[in-house]
């Protein structure tokens, strides 16, 4: 197991990675950072995804797409030749040094087999993918590939490149032969920056491993007598059942109907690929009271993540556009914003919409990503291995979910999984050791042979990029060289500037959780001025939470929660926990 910091300096040797970790446990954050640091060095990884929503989260290709696979399935000798001679498919390959691909569950063995043939084709050597670092991230908890009956047979039959699977099922990446070719270091990620519940995170920590017990049970079955809340966003394992809700709930309303159209700049081909990717609708309808979620990061200015939630206050005057409250009590006007790929920095393509879907519900597929506050989820139609897995650990604590069923299905995870996962764990702390016992001396001579054999080049003293593209992975405040107090006080005067708890962290770059771990810290040392947070809640909620805090033998968040009938945020019932004084609570046994 390993921390962000400890993974980026593996990617930073230049080493194939596969890079895992549950749910929450900061993949992308660290693929960003490691995306950051090449580039401060001149070097512009590849990025694609398995999938067309992935990839548009991450601003890249499908990893068909830039292969120039497409939607084969399989490779002849023919087709390998003349993908070859595509510029470029040519161009792309070639000027490549790191090929980065996300939601490695969700590929065949047989397209990772066949992005191998390519690269080693266009790269014009034997080396896996060409001699290219090849970063592979993702959980195989999550969903696993699509299997289509009879391809082992068809390949057999017609001479075609072979995936090397054993049989119909037996799909997964790493069961490519080029995956035991590259030899990838595994990167295995033990932090937990989504859930903050430890009942929570041992319930699901017992589907991952295999030992759902009855107890475990119990907890769901618990989460079946409570009511779900109007607003809640609800998840269901078929598009059927989601457009049906969302259409019902949006025609229930009065108001008047307000439509955006999506633009599009680019070749129809690229275009094409961004729209299927691309969360929000083409003709996106919206009403006064509709519930809608964001479907991308706001990271120009931090106000809202793919996945917040919110209800439509009303269209601006002069701009036309939806007003958003959020569940954090935050007002936005939601301005259209776009998806893009690019190629080398280059833009060739984008789309420009309004980042919002309705969100009375929508797919456990769709959901995957996602960090959720609170979520009704029916799991009684599940019908593959990990949907269960990913629709629950999209939320942040166990009483965020209210639950219509689940099936036997939604509690199993692929039974191959199980044993792989351990040997990822058990290399990961292999590759963890020896990297540890290295010098710093020696990790910096292999990142720089490594720049060097990029063609990159590292920044020159003084210009600021050196600091901040190998500055420690973790979180951006985090990062500056301060005591612990003082990065606590920072937190605290980052809050009483003004900002919320979602500001605050996005700023940090933490978890809304790890906001109150540092007030916790800082309170512990110092009694802060907490009336300078009294913009965050209001002060009757605070102290209905501090009368039930008092009638309490621990000062535990979830009891305080039930007893004011779920209606005051777990944010205020956390502070007044501070206000108040009352001792943190000690560990569940």
């Amino acid at each position: 197991m390993m921390t962000q910091k400890e993974a980026l300096n593996v990617l930073k040797t230049g080493a194939n990675v596969f890079l895992t970790g549950e749910p929450g446990s900061g993949k992308t954050h660290t693929v960003n950072a490691y995306v950051a640091w090449l580039r401060a060095r001149g070097i512009e990884p590849a990025i694609t995804a398995s999938t067309g929503i992935a990839a548009t989260h991450i601003g890249g290709f499908t990893i068909h797409s830039w292969s120039g696979i497409g939607v084969k399935r399989f490779l002849s000798e023919e087709d390998i030749d003349a993908i070859a001679q595509k510029k470029n498919v040519v161009k792309r390959v070639a000027d490549t040094s790191v090929l980065i691909i996300d939601e490695v569950s969700m590929l065949s063995s047989g397209t990772l087999s066949m992005v191998d043939a390519v690269c080693r084709e266009v790269r014009r050597t034997a080396q896996p993918f060409g001699g290219l670092q090849v970063v592979l991230v993702g959980d195989f908890f999550q969903l696993p590939p699509v299997s289509r009956r009879g391809e082992r047979h068809e390949v057999a039959a017609r001479g075609l490149f072979s995936s090397g699977r054993n049989d119909e099922t037996d799909g997964f990446a790493f069961a490519a032969p080029v995956w035991s070719a590259m030899k990838p270091l595994v990167c295995y990620l033990s932090e937990q920056y989504r859930q903050e519940d430890a009942e929570f995170l041992e319930l699901l920590l017992a589907l991952r491993q295999g030992v759902f017990t009855d107890a475990h049970r119990a907890l769901l079955e618990e989460r079946m007598a409570a009511e779900p809340k109007q607003d809640m966003p609800k998840l269901y394992s078929h598009n059927a059942d989601v457009d049906a809700i969302n259409a019902q709930e949006l025609a229930k309303l009065t108001t008047p109907l307000h439509t955006f159209t999506m633009k599009e700049h680019g070749p129809e081909q690229v275009v094409s690929a961004l729209k299927r990717g691309c969360l929000s609708p083409e003709e996106l309808s919206l009403k006064e009271g509709a519930q809608v979620m964001f479907t991308k990061n706001d990271v120009a200015r931090g106000r809202y993540v793919n996945g917040t939630l919110g209800t439509i206050m009303g269209f601006a005057k002069e701009s036309g556009y939806a007003t958003v409250k959020t569940r954090s009590g935050r007002t936005i006007e939601a301005e259209p914003d776009e998806w893009r790929v690019e190629d080398g920095g280059r833009v060739i393509a984008k789309i420009e919409q309004v980042p919002l879907r309705l969100a009375w519900a929508m797919t456990i597929h769709k959901s995957q990503g996602m960090s959720l506050d609170a979520a009704h989820m029916d799991l009684s139609q599940t019908f593959e291995y990990g949907q269960g897995y990913v629709a629950l650990s999209r939320l942040r604590t166990l009483s965020g979910l209210s639950l219509e069923g689940f099936n036997e299905r939604a509690l199993e995870v692929h039974p191959d999984i199980l044993g792989k996962d351990a040997e990822f764990r058990a290399f990961s702390e292999q590759a963890r050791a020896a990297f540890s016992e290295m010098s710093v001396s020696e990790h910096e001579a292999m990142y720089a042979n490594f720049v060097k054999a990029c063609g990159g080049k590292e920044p020159e003293p003084g210009t600021g990029n050196r600091a901040k593209a190998s500055a420690d992975v973790g979180r951006p405040q985090m990062r500056a060289k301060k005591s612990g107090t003082e990065r606590w006080r920072g937190t605290f005067e980052l809050l009483a500037s003004g900002k919320n708890w979602e500001e605050a962290a996005d700023e940090l770059g933490i978890q809304v959780g790890t906001v109150f771990k540092h007030l916790e810290r800082l309170a512990e040392k110092e009694q802060p001025d907490w009336e300078r947070l009294s913009h965050l809640t209001s002060a009757k909620d605070i102290e209905r939470a501090i009368t039930v805090f008092k009638t309490l033998e621990y000062a535990y968040l979830k009891p305080v929660f039930e007893a004011l009938d779920e209606q005051v945020p777990y944010e205020t019932i956390h502070l007044a926990r501070l206000i108040g004084g009352f001792p943190l609570p000690p560990p569940r046994k």
